[in-house]
């Protein structure tokens, strides 16, 4: 299959068609549909990858009970302008004594990086093998994952890869809460609860607008709309510089907001922009 579409791909490009690409896991939603429409919209030829990718999740994750949805996801794949869908097998894509991977650049090493460590060693080898099966022209990514966009665009730039990296915006539900394929863990009361991670988000964003620069202040305001909401378990939340992810003493136009939490078993995370587009 790797074979394959490689050959698809080289053939469209040599017959000068534009290829772009969205690695997905699978369980698709909105957000996921709104890269491929991006895609489909910029691009000849549009590949989507479907692949529960097992290096990028830590031993105590939920690799094993992931959502798979296979069937309905090429359903909706089919009602879009995909030319091609690419969802190997574990076995293909890492041999039994595979032992080579990608260290990712150092975007990679605060917040998620310091949460989940490894996670991203695993990104980067993935995005890289599934780069090298499918050398698209460009690639699509949520910003919903922003640290990974980040850490995904510096690894194709240190490597000299030939790949434009493209962020299109999070996608938020009827309710504000940001699309991800592990909302579907949450019982409707975590649901309830959850929402407070895109309330904090806008919380820090109203009180940059009313002129509130000081980083300190931004963070306990935010903390406080999620411990408000009986949410126990954060693992950060932040402001930080939107290029480099160091926090800097006073939040600027440059700034984003993160957030990383726990509703009851499921890990949520978000982020936004101080100053929205």
């Amino acid at each position: 299959m790797r074979r394959e579409i490689h050959k698809v791909v080289r053939s469209a490009q040599a017959a000068g068609k534009t290829v772009g690409v969205v690695m997905t896991m699978g369980a698709l939603h909105e957000g996921h549909l709104s890269l491929v429409r991006a895609c489909t919209r910029r691009c000849d030829v549009c590949v989507v990858t479907i692949f529960v990718n097992p290096s990028q999740f830590l031993p105590d994750e939920d690799w094993h009970n992931y959502p798979r949805h296979l069937p309905s996801d090429l359903d909706a794949l089919s009602r879009l302008a995909v030319n091609f869908v690419f969802a190997p097998s574990n076995q293909e894509m890492y041999d039994e004594d595979h032992s080579t991977f990608v260290d990712p650049p150092s975007v990679a090493l605060p917040w998620e990086g310091e949460c989940r460590p490894g996670h991203f060693r695993g990104v980067c080898t993935i995005v890289l093998k599934l780069l090298n099966c499918i050398p698209a022209d460009v690639a699509f990514f949520g910003r919903k994952d922003y640290q990974q966009y980040l850490v995904i665009k510096k690894m194709i730039q240190e490597l000299s890869l030939p790949t434009e990296i493209r962020d299109c915006p999070t996608i938020l539900d009827t309710d504000g809460l940001a699309l991800s394929s592990r909302n579907q863990y949450l019982s409707a009361e975590q649901r309830q609860q959850a929402i407070a991670l895109s309330r904090c988000l806008a919380e820090a964003g109203e009180l940059y607008a009313k002129g509130e620069r000081r980083t300190k202040q931004l963070t306990t305001a935010m903390r406080q709309v999620i411990e408000d909401a009986g949410i126990q378990q954060i693992d950060y939340v932040a402001v930080a510089n939107s290029v480099n992810l160091q926090i800097e003493p006073k939040a600027s136009s440059d700034s984003i907001a993160l957030v990383a939490a726990h509703v009851g078993d499921t890990r949520l995370i978000d982020n936004r922009q101080l100053v929205e587009d």
